[in-house]
């Protein structure tokens, strides 16, 4: 019994005074606040629980769910939305409270309203509240006769009253437009387990799901190597960094690290932040209103980061159409040469995983006298050779030959683009984000930027972690590549279901769905139903009509999982009546998704860099198969803190990495540390 859902509660006010009298602001609190006692109930559920009108019901409805078949092996979830038996009855016998069904009661007479302190006592309180509403009105003499005059003599009575702003009716009126547009986000409670990857727990620790959105592109969160490294930076260093980068925050783990993405994307400089938000905000707001007269140009796509960036700058904004060149350069063309430009764009854009024409935006910027500024957060680790995205991955073989070397390679895409930020809590599994560019412009942004200076730096194992996972993903091209072959292989078979799948090049998988409620629904059908967590995705992230479940396949996923996935989504469509793709074609297209005349697109990683035409691609992992990790990657990232930390335990003490089963030549089958060596990437493009 869905009883948390505002829409669902009507039908009850007539017999409920508790939910008659509440108002619909305070009834939206409880629905979306988790029980301090009974973490798999709502507020709501847990008062509803305790009162014997509502309390049978949801009773009756949690046996009815926990009499029916388990799925996989895992307990069908009732979640936030309903209430367990045994919380009801515990609550019951809490309060020394005994519904009609209860077997305490043989017998018993119905319940009513009357009978349930809950609800008297919420009576009184809220026919206090009225009186004292009433008497103000009529005092101040603002009575209203319609909806609107309501709202219009609220903001004369407070002026006439003196007594302030309402601030409380503010926050519940800006949250109804949430719930009217259907963009109110709802936050699921979500435990992913290291030990299972990509398995997590929800509020109830025995309720286990699939999680298949999650932005731990490679699982990197979990990486034994990456976990080692924290553990000793942790307890040699402790939690905390101490203060601000200024002010005793500024250790050596953050100096390596700022190092190794600034060889990471071949670059004289890098500097970390607390985020990518927060790089991309104090970056371009540090720019905007530095440069005299600057004028940003922006894809009409980018992400709210860069947007709240350049307004807070004050500099002028020309937003160029998504990927529209010849928009961009129409734009670029109404000012001098020598007016300070920056066009700011992204290379994957992740809810619809479009790819920037990076190359092609260089050039332009380079003729018309502009900076540019890449945001590669979705594509570090996850594209190039060394993991550096997509700048790097349009020079594959350039990239190859240079190795390891963090010198700049004249000509290349990734040497021609001025400002590249990127995070790593994504391919990385970390959290931080990052700028890399020129020494002079770091210098400028750690000098100027608030966001940069006035911040507490991040904790010495955060980031040891994260450069631990960067150093790794920079020797290992495997998890990557599984990554890209998972993703392939999903859209395919969501194809082959009628499922329409926005087209891009890239590892992201949205599928549409054209309905706010719709995807809501989508999302906790999968999640209730079927033990699967995937995240709606509606407005304002995205354009009302193209609202979409956004699907991350991980090198961690396994065939067995993909294929309840798919038949999940499959079920649900068919449930709820969602449209396919002949839908979609019959209404001529939405979100790119059965456009007439569009023409196929082609992924950015080609066959041979997946190894598919020498053989070298990894296989998907079947269920029991623990994800390996390569020896000579982690070998490699441990090395780096050996001055610091000193020498990581042997493998033959305390191994951190998977004993590999099959042929020690498999790129994803690495045996102990110390007994295999990777192969060499190939410079295949």
């Amino acid at each position: 019994m869905h009883f948390d859902k505002l829409s669902n509660i009507a039908r009850f006010k007539a017999s409920c005074p508790f939910l008659r009298r509440t108002k619909t602001s305070t009834l939206r609190t409880l629905c979306t606040s988790a029980s301090s006692r009974y973490p798999t109930l709502s507020q709501l559920s847990e008062r509803a629980a305790g009162c014997p009108v509502m309390g049978p019901a949801l009773a009756q409805r949690s046996s009815q769910l926990a009499q029916q078949p388990q799925q996989h092996g895992q307990q069908r979830a009732g979640y936030a939305s309903v209430a367990g038996a045994a919380d009801i009855q515990n609550i019951h016998a809490r309060g020394g409270i005994f519904p009609p069904s209860h077997p305490a009661v043989p017998g018993a007479s119905p319940a009513s309203a009357d009978k349930c302190p809950h609800a008297a006592a919420a009576r009184r309180a809220a026919e206090l509240a009225q009186a004292l509403a009433e008497a103000k009105e009529q005092k101040a003499g603002t009575a209203a006769t319609t909806a609107d005059n309501k709202a219009e003599d609220r903001t004369v009575h407070t002026d006439a009253s003196k007594e302030g702003f309402n601030y409380d009716t503010f926050y519940a009126d800006e949250l109804e437009k949430k719930h009217k547009d259907k963009s109110y986000r709802y936050f699921n409670n979500i435990n992913r387990l290291a030990a299972k990857f990509p398995v997590a727990h929800t509020g109830a620790v025995e309720e286990e799901v699939t999680v298949w959105c999650a932005n731990d592109y490679l699982g990197m969160g979990k990486n034994p190597v990456v976990l080692e490294t924290m553990h000793r930076t942790l307890d040699k260093y402790g939690h905390g960094a101490g203060g601000t980068r200024n002010i005793a925050g500024n250790g050596a783990m953050h100096l390596a690290l700022e190092d190794e993405v600034a060889a990471l994307h071949r670059k004289p400089a890098a500097l970390v932040f607390s985020s990518c938000y927060v790089a991309n905000d104090a970056t371009l707001s540090t720019l905007g209103s530095k440069l005299p007269g600057c004028v940003f140009f922006s894809d009409v796509m980018n992400h709210a980061s860069m947007i709240q960036g350049m307004r807070h700058s004050g500099a002028k904004r020309e937003i160029f159409s998504h990927n529209d060149l010849q928009d961009l350069e129409m734009k670029l063309a109404k000012y001098p040469k020598e007016t300070p430009k920056i066009i700011a764009f992204e290379s994957v854009y992740s809810m619809c995983g479009s790819v920037g024409p990076i190359a092609e935006i260089c050039q332009l910027a380079k003729q018309y006298g502009a900076l540019t500024f890449l945001d590669e957060v979705h594509a570090v680790g996850m594209y190039g050779p060394r993991g550096a995205g997509v700048a790097e991955h349009l020079d594959w073989d350039a990239h190859v030959r240079a190795g390891s070397s963090s010198d700049a390679i004249p000509g290349s895409v990734m040497d021609s683009i001025d400002i590249i930020t990127g995070t790593l809590g994504k391919a990385y599994g970390a959290v931080g984000g990052y700028i890399a560019g020129s020494t002079d412009f770091v210098d400028t942004i750690r000098s100027y930027a608030p966001g940069f200076i006035f911040t507490t730096s991040l904790p010495p194992s955060t980031v040891a972690g994260a450069q631990a996972s960067v150093a790794y993903q920079k020797e290992h091209l495997g998890d990557r590549r599984l990554q890209q072959l998972n993703a392939r292989a999903l859209k395919a078979q969501l194809a082959e279901r009628g499922i329409p799948v926005v087209p891009g090049p890239s590892h992201i998988v949205p599928v549409l769905v054209g309905d706010a409620a719709l995807a809501k629904a989508a999302s906790d059908a999968l999640l209730s139903e079927h033990a699967i967590y995937v995240q709606s995705i509606n407005y304002p992230t995205v354009a009302r009509g193209e609202e979409r479940l956004r699907i991350t396949p991980s090198p961690g996923h396994t065939v067995e999982q993909t294929a309840r996935l798919v038949a999940a989504v499959d079920s649900v469509f068919t449930r709820l009546g969602i449209r396919r793709f002949a839908d979609w074609v019959a209404e001529g297209g939405r979100a790119g998704v059965a456009v007439p005349g569009a023409q196929p697109i082609a992924p950015v990683w080609n066959d041979a860099q997946l190894g598919l035409k020498d053989g070298s691609a990894p296989a998907q992992l079947k269920q029991g198969e623990k994800p390996p990790v390569d020896a000579r990657a982690g070998r490699i990232a441990q090395a780096r803190f050996n001055a610091l930390l000193g020498t990581a335990p042997a493998a033959g003490g305390n191994p951190v990495y998977h004993a590999a089963s099959g042929s020690a030549s498999s790129l994803f089958n690495p045996a102990a540390i110390g007994q295999h060596v990777a192969p060499a990437i190939s410079t295949a493009a």
